[in-house]
C-alpha cells in the first residue's frame, strides 16, 4: 500500500560539513578564546560559528551543490527525501554559490553568531566586506545597535588573533561606500532604492567576489510575503538580487529560526539548534500552550487572557509584563484593537482615551500606526505604560523585547503552518536577566491548534505525498493551450422598495429566554513541551445590562426606524408607528419573560439581552429596502491557459472519490522527478479504488496540462466522456479549471431577508473549445448533482449567464473571433450534450440541460 504521509527526523535532513579539512590552511583554533568571550556557554553558537567557517573557507566544498551531492551519497533519509540527485539540485534556492542556511531557534542569539562569522571571516582574508541584509528597518535598528556594541566591545578585541587581517570592522549602512574591513547592515528594501543607497557603487561591477552577504530572517527570501504590497515585491527580488551576475556574490549565508516554506524544512540547512533544545536547557522562556479550552465566545477568551496577565504581573514582578495579540492582516488587527479597548474599559473602570493612550498599542505598517512603531522600541521601559500589544504576524520580527508572557494568535487559520507557527512562538521566547532559567510563556491558542505546536517542536517533518499537475511546456499536447477572455466589474448597489403586506406582531405572552448565573467556573488545560499538562480555573463573568438600559434601546429604535404597515400587539394594547407603546409595557413583557425561566434582579446576561433584541427585529427593519447589485463591465482581457496555476492532490483525496486522469505517454509528459515517482507509485498501487486512475489515449486527451485532477464522481464521468475518441474529434482543446484563481465568475446572493447580498466568486469546471473556419467556440461547464436547485446554484447561473451575454457582447463589438455559451450540466444529460456537441447544436445555443431549465426560472 503506498504511503499518504513520510516522516522525517529533521535533524537527518541537515547537511553535514566536513571537520576533517586542512587545519594548517584554516587555523580555526586561533579564534578559541574570541569564541569564548564572544558566545559564553553557550557551545551552540560555537558550533554554528565553526561549522559556518569551515563550509566557507576550508576548500571542501566549491559550492552549495556540491556540499549536497556529498550528502547525498552518505545520507539515506537526504535520498528517501530526494532520490534523484539532480532533482535535489534544482531545488536548490541559491545554486551555484557557496551559500547555506543556519536554523537557531528564536532568542537563542542570531546577531552572535553572525557577527562571530563576519568577524573570523574578515581577520582570515577570506573576505574584505561584510554585507548584512535584513526584512525590515526595525531589525536594521536593532542590528546596528548589536554590532556596534560588539565591535568595541574591549573583552572581544583583546581576544582578536595577532595574526588577524582585520581586527576592528567598521560597521555602517547603505548610505556609505562600503569600504574594505567593512560591515554594512542595510534593509533590504533600501537595496533597490538607487536614491541615498551606496549598494550599487559598492558591489557592483562583479565587486561582490570578495564579499561576504549574510542574509537576516532569510524564509522570507523563500516564501510569499502578505500585507504591505511595497514590502512584498521587495522581499520578492531579494533572491534575484543575491543571485544578481552584475553583483557576483560568491559567500552566503542565511540566518532563520523559522526554516521553513509552509511546513517544508529548507533543504540547504548546515546547523540547527532547535526550539525543543533551546526550551530544554533554558536558553529562552518554556511554552504552554492551550490543549483544551471550552470558552463559547470572544468575551470569555479575553477574561481568561486578562486573568493570565494579571497573573503574569504578580509572578514576574521585577519587569512589567506584556501580552500581545497576533492577527494576520491590518484591517483585523484594527477591529481587534477596538474589542479589546472596549474589554479592558470594563475591566479596568478606565475611560476609553485613557486605555488607548496608556494600555494598548497597535504595530503594524499601517501610517495610522507609525508613531506606535517608533514607541515599541522602548515598550519594556520602566516608564512605559504599555502593556497589551496588538500585532500583525510578521511585523514584530527583529523586536526583541524580553517580557513578553503571553501571545494570543487570533486566527486559528491564519496560522496553521509551521513557518507561521514559528513566527508566532517567536515574539515570546526571549528571557529577561531577572528570570533566566525560570520563565514562562503562555500561548493562549485556539485549541485544536496545540497538536500543531506539539508537531512544530517535535523533531520530525511529515510530509504529505501530493500529485501535481502542471501546464505542459514540451510535449506533443502543449499544443492544446488554448487562450480565453474574461471580465472584471465595477460594482455598486441600488436600494430597490418592497412591496410587503401589513404584518401583526404578537408579544402577549412572552419571549423565550434562557436560565443564567453571574458568574461561571471554566477550566481551560494547558500542555509543554514535555507533554506535561495543567488545568487553570478561570472565574467567568456574563456581562449584564440594566433592563432599563434594554427597554431604552428598543424605545429609540421605535421612534427612528421605519415600520410602517406592521401592527405590535402587547399584553395592554395594539400600536402602530404613530401610536407608540409605554415604556412600562415593554419593561412588563420582559419580567414576564424573565420570570418563566426564573432571572431574578434587574439586569439580563448578553444572550439574553440578544434575544430580545432580535424578538423585534423583523418589526424594526431599519428600510423597507432590498439591496439590488449593479455591475459596471470594463473590457475584456485576454487569459491563457498557459497561466493556470499548479494544482496538488493527495492520496487521501483518491481514496475518497477523487481521480488522477494521465496519459499513456505520461512517463514523458511530467517533468517533475518526484511527481513522476510518485504517480507510478499510485498506478502500481492494488488497494486504491478502481475509479482513482484514469489513463487516456494521448491523442484523444486534448488537455494542456500533464495530469488532470477530478473531484468527485460527477466531474469523473464528464472527463471520460471528453477522452472518447468519438468525442475528442470534435474537440480541440479542453481544461478542467483549478478551483481558485484561474478564471473567475462573481456572483450576488440575497440574504433570506432581503436586507442585503453576499458577494462571491467562483470557477467553473470546464472549457471545451470548439470551431468552424471562421469562429472559436467556448463551452463552459458547471458540473453538479442531478437535481442540485440549491439558492447559491441559482445566483451562479443568473449571473454567470449575465457574464457570457456580456461578454459575447464586448467581443463581437470589438471584432473578437471568439463566443461563449455556458451550461450547468448533470450526469442526466452527458449524452445529450455530447451528441449535441458532434452534431454542432452546442454551439448553435439549441442545447438546455435540465439544470439549465430548473435554475433559469427559479432564478
Amino acid at each position: 500500500m503506498i504511503q499518504e504521509k513520510k516522516r522525517y527526523d529533521t535533524k537527518d535532513l541537515i547537511l553535514k560539513v566536513n571537520q576533517f579539512y586542512n587545519q594548517s590552511e584554516l587555523p580555526l583554533a586561533y579564534w578559541d578564546r574570541f569564541l569564548d568571550a564572544l558566545c559564553g556557554t553557550r557551545e551552540y553558537q560555537k558550533e554554528a560559528i565553526r561549522n559556518s567557517v569551515i563550509y566557507l573557507a576550508s576548500k571542501e566544498y566549491s559550492n552549495v551543490e556540491d556540499l549536497i551531492t556529498k550528502n547525498h551519497y552518505q545520507n539515506p533519509q537526504l535520498r528517501e527525501r530526494y532520490p534523484e540527485l539532480a532533482d535535489y539540485h534544482r531545488k536548490v534556492q541559491l545554486p551555484t554559490k557557496l551559500s547555506a542556511t543556519i536554523d537557531l531557534a528564536t532568542g537563542t542569539g542570531k546577531s552572535y553568531v553572525m557577527y562571530g562569522i563576519a568577524q573570523i571571516l574578515l581577520g582570515m582574508g577570506l573576505v574584505k566586506r561584510v554585507l548584512v541584509l535584513c526584512p525590515s528597518t526595525t531589525i536594521e535598528k536593532e542590528l546596528l545597535k548589536k554590532f556596534l556594541a560588539l565591535v568595541s566591545d574591549p573583552i572581544l578585541k583583546e581576544t582578536i588573533p595577532q595574526s588577524a587581517i582585520i581586527k576592528n570592522p567598521s560597521i555602517v549602512d547603505g548610505s556609505v561606500t562600503v569600504a574594505e574591513g567593512a560591515i554594512c547592515i542595510e534593509n533590504v528594501h533600501a537595496v533597490y532604492e538607487r536614491t541615498g543607497s551606496s549598494i550599487e557603487d559598492s558591489f557592483g561591477f562583479k565587486q561582490g567576489f570578495d564579499t561576504l552577504v549574510l542574509n537576516d530572517e532569510t524564509h522570507h527570501i523563500y516564501n510569499k510575503i502578505s500585507g504591505n504590497t511595497n514590502e512584498a515585491k521587495g522581499l520578492k527580488v531579494w533572491k534575484k538580487f543575491l543571485l544578481d551576475d552584475g553583483y557576483n556574490f560568491k559567500y552566503m549565508l542565511g540566518f532563520t529560526g523559522t526554516a521553513y516554506i509552509g511546513n517544508d524544512y529548507f533543504n540547504d540547512v548546515i546547523y540547527r539548534y532547535s526550539l525543543r533544545e533551546a526550551v530544554d536547557e533554558k536558553f529562552v522562556k518554556k511554552i504552554n500552550y492551550v490543549s483544551e479550552d471550552d470558552s463559547i465566545n470572544e468575551d470569555q477568551r479575553f477574561q481568561k487572557i486578562y486573568q493570565n496577565h494579571s497573573k503574569n504581573k504578580v509572578t514576574y514582578k521585577n519587569v512589567k509584563p506584556i501580552t500581545i495579540l497576533i492577527t494576520n492582516n491590518i484591517t483585523n488587527a484594527k477591529r481587534l484593537e477596538t474589542r479589546l479597548v472596549e474589554f479592558l474599559m470594563l475591566e479596568e473602570g478606565l475611560e476609553e482615551q485613557e486605555v488607548r493612550d496608556k494600555l494598548v498599542m497597535t504595530v503594524t505598517s499601517d501610517k495610522s500606526h507609525q508613531r506606535n512603531a517608533i514607541r515599541l522600541e522602548d515598550v519594556d521601559m520602566p516608564d512605559s505604560t504599555v502593556e497589551w500589544i496588538v500585532s500583525v504576524s510578521m511585523l514584530t520580527e527583529g523586536w526583541d523585547v524580553k517580557n513578553v508572557f503571553q501571545i494570543v494568535p487570533m486566527e486559528e487559520r491564519a496560522f496553521n503552518s509551521k513557518l507561521l507557527i514559528s513566527q508566532v512562538l517567536g515574539r515570546g521566547l526571549r528571557v529577561p536577566p531577572e528570570y533566566i532559567g525560570n520563565a514562562e510563556v503562555t500561548i493562549f491558542n485556539h485549541s485544536s491548534w496545540g497538536s500543531k505546536i506539539k508537531g512544530l517542536v517535535d523533531e520530525v517533518l511529515e510530509l504529505e505525498m501530493r500529485l501535481e499537475s502542471s501546464n505542459l511546456t514540451n510535449s506533443d499536447r502543449s499544443k492544446f493551450h488554448f487562450e480565453l477572455y474574461n471580465i472584471d466589474y465595477d460594482k455598486i448597489e441600488n436600494a430597490v422598495e418592497n412591496n410587503s403586506k401589513e404584518k401583526e406582531f404578537n408579544y402577549k405572552g412572552f419571549i423565550t429566554l434562557e436560565s443564567s448565573v453571574d458568574e461561571v467556573s471554566q477550566e481551560t488545560t494547558y500542555t509543554n513541551l514535555a507533554n506535561e499538562y495543567k488545568g487553570v480555573e478561570y472565574k467567568i463573568k456574563n456581562r449584564m445590562t440594566p433592563i432599563k438600559e434594554i427597554v431604552d434601546k428598543i424605545y429609540h429604535e421605535f421612534q427612528t426606524r421605519e415600520w410602517e404597515g406592521v401592527t405590535l400587539n402587547l399584553q395592554e394594547g395594539q400600536y402602530t408607528k404613530n401610536n407608540l407603546p409605554p415604556k412600562e409595557e415593554i419593561t412588563k413583557l420582559i419580567r414576564r419573560s424573565m420570570d418563566k425561566v426564573g432571572l431574578e434582579g434587574n439586569e439580563l446576561n448578553e444572550k439574553n439581552k440578544r434575544n430580545i433584541f432580535s424578538s423585534f427585529n423583523t418589526l424594526l427593519r431599519r428600510k423597507n429596502k432590498s439591496l439590488e447589485l449593479v455591475r459596471i463591465a470594463q473590457k475584456p482581457y485576454k487569459i491563457s491557459t498557459k497561466e493556470r496555476i499548479k494544482e496538488t492532490l493527495s492520496v487521501g483525496n483518491l481514496r475518497h472519490n477523487s481521480t488522477v486522469m494521465y496519459s499513456n505517454k505520461y512517463s514523458e509528459e511530467v517533468e517533475d522527478v518526484d511527481v513522476l515517482n510518485f504517480l507510478q507509485d499510485v498506478i502500481d498501487d492494488e488497494s486504491l479504488p478502481r475509479t482513482a486512475i484514469k489513463q487516456a489515449n494521448s491523442y484523444d486527451f486534448k488537455t494542456p496540462v500533464d495530469l488532470a485532477f477530478l473531484n468527485a464522481t460527477p466531474e469523473r464521468k464528464f472527463a471520460e466522456k471528453l477522452i472518447r475518441n468519438e468525442n475528442a474529434n470534435a474537440i480541440a482543446a479542453w481544461l478542467k479549471s483549478t478551483n481558485q484563481s484561474f478564471y473567475t465568475i462573481e456572483y450576488s446572493l440575497s440574504s433570506k431577508s432581503g436586507n442585503h447580498t453576499k458577494q462571491g466568486k467562483f470557477n467553473p469546471d470546464f472549457f471545451i473549445k470548439t470551431s468552424d473556419n471562421e469562429m472559436e467556440y467556448i463551452t463552459v461547464v458547471e458540473i453538479k448533482d442531478d437535481q442540485d436547485y440549491s439558492d447559491l446554484n441559482k445566483a451562479k447561473f443568473k449571473w454567470a449567464t449575465i457574464h457570457f451575454q456580456e461578454l459575447n457582447k464586448q467581443l463581437e463589438e470589438n471584432k473578437i473571433n471568439q463566443r461563449y455559451n455556458f451550461h450547468f450540466l448533470s450526469p442526466e444529460n452527458y449524452d445529450d450534450f455530447f451528441e449535441y456537441l458532434k452534431n454542432g447544436k452546442l454551439i448553435q445555443g439549441l442545447f438546455t440541460s435540465n439544470l439549465d431549465k430548473e435554475l433559469s426560472t427559479s432564478s
